[in-house]
């Protein structure tokens, strides 16, 4: 035939040469093998620098175990799941009939089945070995599971239906679901490939016995019969106890109402699923004997019945039993579940001893009704973390490569002998305040590398402009925080690796007095060292920046930090444990230390509750801010605040102490992964009376009090008292609508003696209704013995208001403060002209955390106001503080005036926060911030200067003040500055050397 002819019917063929045909193989098997070397490589690399970084922290037997775990489960799921489709594959294969087409279907098979001999050896490994990878994976994935239930331990408590122990449900019930949903995965694929196989080679024909087309059953090798009523039989015995452990899993499913056992599900669901359980059984004997009756009539028949009964009894029967049996008397009979419920539900979450107390608050203020609570008084927090942090970044942040979180912190120092709320940070690095001709990859990794400094300022305590007095402030650190090292190479929001030590001072410190910049060398243990050609190799991969193996800035003596996060480094360390979504920074032996509460949750807990962390942590501070987090880890019915972590801000060091020793979820956990936690008893004074009760913890536990506050299952089941966690009536634009965040404050509750450090909470009525019908606070105070809490931490305090009561709510008050056209304190000016005037000037308002106390035998509110001027160097002042008790509101510039104001001119509260007239001019230079709360008042003097600096000092809050009321910020401004001029000519004309304080 002519070459150029092309065979009737067909297309013309292109002969392929076979030197192309090699080329391209080997150029395929080149690329292939290229990247399979990336992608070993980069494998290696990975596992390298994880155990380089695991070893460096102490932890690397947590990676070994992890490891180990996920190897095994690995190899055993991979094996029994590929294994499982092989053998499938393989006795289909050896046992196929031998067929002799007799049809035109049966020659068509049988051509399918030459084409695809050439390559079923190929495909008998790849589709196993496919399948065995993700089974594997899927194991793996599960290492916490068998963890925990390879090292289960009892918790001493039986559940109300089962009375076995809880441990049964929170370690054992969950994995034996998952092995049973995994071998129930692997029977079903093992099953679908003997179907196919058999199909294609023969040994299954769908079209029947005879090969008519209107047989019933399909025809079937004696072979094929045995291998598929085996796996069918199998999958079934596999069913039957999945039906079998259900019915514990009845415990932990959500109701209308409740979780758990209800009613219908004791006598309905729970004896059904025993039911179903013996039909798969007896369907799985039915199966087994299809291998002798060689019919296939009796086993679909009995899975057809099984299905029925499925239904039946499954779905129909207890529907009826819910219409016909429990809902004519639906209180009655479900009574003793609720009751059931609610018990496990407040143990589960650490609320089984709750001090509740009835309060009839008042709402009539009148003359020195706070006189017995001035202990409270005086610790009232006037500063808000959550507005303050443009403030200390301005006075404080000295240069722009460090900067302060958008929300700060609360803690507790002693300054002047008296322990004090006191609003803390700490300089973090910022990479985006260093100039752009200064960006490069030397800079960026070897030479700013660390923050630097704790500020801290009391919580209490305000200049007369309205800025903090910092009592621990300045480069290098000064304050009543002592003597500690202040570089920061791990802390919040920090760079993704920083490359320290090596030879020489290059690191950018801080700027000395004369402005100009220290630099130092790391001297610490943290990160790893990267002397070895092989680490910077591995860490150049890991990072893809070949930089790290090239530049001359890394050699003998470098190590590389990273993971820096707090949080994050807790998790890597300890992967079992929940981190709380804000961490702190506290001054602890000598060290900045942040202080990571963890947690050991569950949501297999009998009876209990669920909760979902992500909607019950969220608020209008986790809204705005990025160092604030809401959790994330989906729905919990059982949670401890198990362990109290610290990562050094220098070293990066992690430790992990044993804060609920009793735990049985930590006591497995630590046997699991021995000696990685410390006992509680290591934990020193100084750490221990920084240690507080975690905010995420009281978020979940105030959500479920919401609803389980009530005692009586009565009330419960008619759902006749549901309360909620009001909305941030303070929140801005980006936070409408989010709850309201918690509080630290130091106060007294109803019944206590003294005030202690608590975190609080309000609570209002479900439904249109805004008054406040409960509030919630916890003792947060754990001491300050070593090795020891106090026995009064984690008290759970609640309020509940009587029915007959009504008490002004959060937004209520806020409403009033909007609305209101009260006048300050001295008759003057009204709050909402003051308001309008402050943003007619430019100034932005922003309202500060709305506070609420139980004093005076009712409740006050306490609401600070700030005005920001225009300008990107501006910042927030607290310009005035409102108050309100009852459905009585007063403001002023000042707390105390406030107080007297609203109580009839005498509050009572001599202790009250007041402005220092000696730190006047705090705002405008940080520098001259003395740190004092006195306010200062002219005296008499022979001496004719102190005489004249008197009148002046006097003069220049005179015109201040009417400055303030008339909402002229500038001449404000510039009294202030003629204030602070007076007071430091009055300073040193004083015999003393001081002025006379009140």
């Amino acid at each position: 035939m002519p070459a150029d002819r092309v065979p009737e019917g067909g297309e013309q063929q292109v002969a392929l040469d076979p030197r192309s045909v090699k080329r391209a193989r080997r150029l395929g098997l080149v690329v292939g093998g290229l990247i399979v070397a990336i992608f070993l490589v980069r494998l290696v690399a990975g596992a390298w620098t994880q155990w380089a970084w695991f070893d460096s922290v102490g932890f690397v037997g947590v990676l070994r175990t992890q490891w180990i775990t996920q190897g095994v489960l690995f190899v055993i799921g991979a094996l029994l799941t590929g294994g499982a489709v092989w053998t499938s594959l393989a006795v289909a294969h050896r046992a196929r009939p031998v067929i002799v087409p007799e049809s035109d279907d049966e020659l068509v098979m049988e051509r399918y089945r030459g084409a695809f001999e050439p390559i079923r050896r190929r495909v008998w490994m790849a589709v196993p070995a496919l399948v065995g990878f993700f089974g594997g994976a899927t194991a793996a994935s599960q290492w916490k599971l068998a963890l925990l239930w390879l090292n289960r331990v009892p918790f001493g408590t039986k559940d109300a239906h089962f009375n076995k122990d809880i441990g049964f449900f929170v370690f054992t019930v969950p994995w034996l679901s998952f092995l049973v949903g995994f071998l129930t995965m692997v029977l079903m694929l093992a099953l679908l490939a003997a179907l196919l196989a058999h199909y294609l080679y023969g040994g299954l024909n769908f079209r029947g016995a005879g090969g008519g087309a209107h047989s019933r059953s399909p025809r079937t090798s004696a072979a094929a019969r045995v291998h598929l009523c085996v796996l069918a039989a199998a999958l079934l015995l596999v069913r039957a106890g999945s039906f079998w452990l259900s019915r514990y899993e009845s415990t932990t499913a959500a109701g209308s109402r409740i979780t758990g056992v209800t009613y219908t599900v004791d006598h309905a669901i729970i004896p059904t699923r025993g039911v179903l359980a013996l039909a798969a059984l007896c369907c799985a004997a039915m199966f087994i004997a299809t291998i002798v009756t060689g019919t296939w009539r009796v086993p679909l028949v009995g899975v057809a019945m099984m299905t029925a009964v499925a239904v039946l009894v499954g779905q129909v029967y207890p529907a009826f039993v819910q219409r016909f049996q429990v809902k004519p008397s639906e209180a009655s009979k479900e009574t003793p579940y609720i009751k059931d419920a609610m018990a496990a539900t407040m143990k589960a979450y650490g609320l089984g001893d709750i001090d509740r107390r009835s309060y009839s608050a008042t709402t009539d203020a009148s003359g020195g009704q706070l006189r017995g609570d001035t202990a409270t008084m005086r610790g009232i927090r006037l500063l808000d973390p959550t507005v303050v942090g443009a403030t200390f970044q301005q006075l404080q942040g000295r240069v722009n490569y460090y900067r302060f979180p958008a929300s700060l912190d609360v803690d507790r120092y002693t300054t002047n002998g008296e322990k004090r709320d006191t609003v803390v940070a700490v300089r973090g690095l910022n990479l985006a305040g260093v100039p752009a001709s200064q960006r490069n990859w030397v800079n960026d990794h070897t030479v700013y590398t660390h923050g630097y400094g704790v500020v801290a300022a009391d919580g209490g305590k305000l200049t007369s402009e309205g800025a903090p007095v910092f009592v621990e402030k300045d480069m290098p650190t000064s304050g009543v925080l002592g003597k500690y090292e202040p570089r920061i190479y791990f802390g919040e929001d920090m760079p993704g690796f920083s490359i320290v030590g090596g030879q020489g001072a290059r690191e950018l410190d801080h700027p000395d007095a004369s402005g100009e910049q220290k630099r130092t060398r790391y001297a610490g243990k943290g990160g790893v060292a990267l002397s070895n050609p092989m680490s910077r190799l591995a860490y150049a991969v890991t990072y893809g920046d070949k930089n790290i193996l090239l530049s001359d800035a890394v050699g003998d003596g470098s190590r590389i930090i990273d993971n820096r996060d707090p949080s994050e480094r807790v998790k890597a360390v300890a992967p079992w444990l929940t981190t709380d979504g804000d961490v702190y920074p506290s001054v602890v032996d000598g060290r900045v230390q942040w202080i990571v509460d963890g947690y050991t949750t569950s949501d297999n807990y009998p009876g209990a509750a669920k909760s979902n962390l992500s909607g019950a942590t969220s608020d209008s501070t986790t809204a705005t801010s990025r160092n604030v987090r809401a959790l994330r880890d989906g729905q919990v019915n059982y949670i401890r605040n198990s362990v109290k972590a610290t990562v050094d801000a220098y070293s990066g060091e992690v430790k992990l102490y044993a804060w609920e020793p009793n735990d049985p979820m930590l006591k497995a956990w630590t046997k699991a992964f021995g000696g990685s936690v410390k006992p509680m008893s290591q934990m020193s004074a100084d750490l221990v009376s920084h240690v507080r009760y975690p905010s995420d913890l009281f978020k979940v536990q105030r959500t479920v009090l919401e609803t389980y506050h009530q005692n009586d299952a009565g009330e419960f089941f008619n759902a006749s008292d549901q309360w909620q966690v009001p909305d941030d009536p303070t929140a801005g634009e980006n936070a409408k609508g989010q709850p309201q965040p918690p509080y630290y404050l130091t106060l007294a509750m109803p019944g206590q003696k003294a005030p202690s450090y608590s975190l609080t909470s309000t609570y209002i009525p479900v439904g249109s209704r805004q008054n406040l019908t409960g509030y919630l606070s916890v003792d947060s105070d754990a001491g300050s013995e070593a090795g020891k809490k106090a026995s009064t931490y984690g008290r759970v305090r609640l309020l509940e208001m009587p029915g007959s009561t009504s008490v002004t709510g959060p937004a209520q008050f806020q409403n009033d403060l909007d609305s209101t056209t009260r006048t300050s304190a001295d008759g003057s000016v009204p709050l909402t002209q003051f308001l309008s005037q402050a943003r007619q000037s430019g100034s932005t308002v922003a309202r500060g955390n709305l506070l609420t106390l139980p004093v005076g035998g009712g409740f006050l509110y306490v609401e600070p106001i700030y005005v920001q001027a225009r300008g990107a160097t501006s910042y927030p002042l607290q310009r005035a503080v409102v108050v309100g008790f009852g459905n009585k509101l007063a403001w002023a510039p000042t707390l105390e005036a406030a107080l007297d104001d609203l109580f009839a001119g005498d509050s009572g509260a001599d202790g009250a926060p007041q402005p220092s007239q000696d730190d006047a001019n705090s705002g405008k230079d940080s520098e001259k911030d003395s740190g004092k709360d006195s306010t200062t008042k002219p005296s008499t003097s022979s001496n004719a200067t102190l005489d004249k600096a008197l009148k002046d000092l006097q003069k220049a809050y005179d015109d201040g003040q009417a400055a303030m009321k008339k909402g002229d910020w500038k001449a404000y401004g510039e009294a202030q500055q003629r204030l602070q001029k007076a007071l430091d000519s009055a300073t040193s004309a004083a015999p003393s050397g001081s002025v006379t304080a009140k």
